[in-house]
């Protein structure tokens, strides 16, 4: 027999019902605008959306209360799948039991297809990550992890286990782990941290130096005229890389903020190489070298920034100065042709000098990365030189490739697209 009051609990409790469904997925909608593409905008977005799914409907609140323990009441429902299905990030469900009970497309490719019903901790053997998801599982609240995997190449994932809510305020039975692809954010965050290490260690050796003499000037070479002037002089070489080493760094820096904007400006590339030539003659024949150069005599056009592309060649010809042999030679050349049915020029400085063994060449363009060739010349630089060039020619859609042989010499090759006579007319009317 049913009370006056029990009825009235049946028709209103619908309506409180909705009303919080509704002030949950508000609550979500409005994080999400006030603060677009933020990790927590997309979780209130997800719990919304969660909330409204599976709150249970008016004709279903009975039927969801005698079958609480069936397996399909820890699996998500055409809607909800639906919802998980479109998301951009990886994601997989599981129960309470700790077991798969679904993955959306976007997981398959960083995890692979996993079985349903499979025990997630068979996935995840890391103990902080099962801790992360068993912990949600215990206390119903959001948890969360980052997992290292290593696997072929290295990837980082930081993970979200978030619980669905439930109807009457009950305990969860479905959690999402949601899987954000950290492994971009993590790799720059390496080369900061050893960009920095390395521009103070690079520092810190002619301060070191110059703190050293100073003393030794200050004490026991106080009144020595001749040591005076030799200490003076190694100062002044310090302090001058320091000023190299800073000069680089800001260069750099520039060069990187502007590595988006496109260039616009076509440049005769053989004008720019036998300026190159032209400026650095001098100082290769004051280490016994030649510079000789082979640019044919068409004009090469390419889109670029005179400045920019004299920087990129300048630095390849005062490596090769750095590495060539007394009586050797260093060789400008160009040349031109086709790669996949587009015009290209090849930019190539070649030095006959000791070369370097295939293991470094791969890592020559990084920031204070030098090789040790023996018999190099004691050339002051700063470890920058390739990693300008390298970032000078990905902003003009270029880019280096390097050979070397031990004994024989290098090659450094600046590919670019040659600009054809209608690539011309559409960056005059730019």
């Amino acid at each position: 027999m049913t009370t006056p009051d029990s009825q009235a609990d049946k028709s209103v409790f619908p309506l409180r019902r909705k009303r919080l469904a509704a002030f949950v997925a508000f609550g979500g909608a409005g994080i999400a605008v006030l603060y677009p593409d933020t990790l927590e905008a997309l979780v209130a977005f997800v719990v919304a959306i969660f909330a409204l799914l599976f709150w249970p409907s008016e004709k279903t609140q009975n039927l969801g209360r005698r079958s609480e323990a069936r397996p399909e009441a820890d699996r998500l429902d055409a809607g909800a799948e639906a919802v998980v299905e479109a998301l951009a990030e990886p994601v997989l469900v599981i129960n309470r039991d700790l077991t798969l009970t679904y993955q959306n497309p976007a997981s398959l490719g960083p995890l692979g297809r996993l079985q349903a019903s499979e025990p997630i901790h068979l996935r995840f053997r890391a103990p902080h990550v099962l801790s992360a998801i068993e912990d949600a599982v215990g206390t119903g609240r959001r948890t969360s992890a980052l997992l290292e995997e290593r696997r072929g190449a290295d990837r980082s994932f930081e993970i979200e286990v978030l619980p669905v809510p439930v109807r009457d305020g009950g305990n969860p039975s479905i959690f999402l782990i949601v899987f954000y692809d950290r492994t971009v954010a993590r790799q720059t965050e390496r080369i900061r941290t050893d960009f920095v290490a390395n521009a103070s260690h690079e520092l810190r050796t002619p301060l070191a130096s110059l703190t050293g003499f100073i003393e030794t000037l200050q004490g026991p070479a106080q009144n020595d005229a001749v040591a005076r002037e030799k200490f003076l002089a190694i100062m002044r070489d310090q302090a001058g890389r320091m000023s190299r080493l800073i000069d680089d760094l800001l260069s750099l820096s520039r060069i990187e903020m502007k590595r988006h904007l496109p260039v616009s400006q076509p440049v005769e590339l053989g004008a720019i190489l036998r300026k190159v030539a032209d400026q650095l003659s001098p100082l290769a024949n004051d280490m016994g070298l030649s510079i000789e150069t082979d640019l044919g005599i068409d004009p090469v056009l390419v889109a670029g920034e005179p400045d920019e592309l004299m920087q990129v060649f300048s630095n390849l010809v005062e490596n090769a100065c750095k590495y060539g042999r007394d009586g050797e030679r260093v060789v400008l050349r160009l040349t031109t042709g086709e790669e996949r049915g587009r015009p290209i020029a090849d930019a190539s400085v070649v030095d006959f000098g000791p070369g370097v063994a295939a293991e470094h060449v791969p890592r020559l363009t990084e920031r204070f990365y030098r090789v040790d060739v023996g018999n190099s010349r004691a050339m002051k630089g700063t470890g920058l030189g390739l990693a300008i060039v390298r970032n000078i020619l990905l902003r003009h859609k270029a880019r280096l490739m390097i050979e070397s042989q031990v004994g024989a010499g290098s090659t450094f090759t600046a590919r670019f697209q040659r600009l054809s006579d209608r690539s011309q007319t559409s960056l005059k009317n730019n």
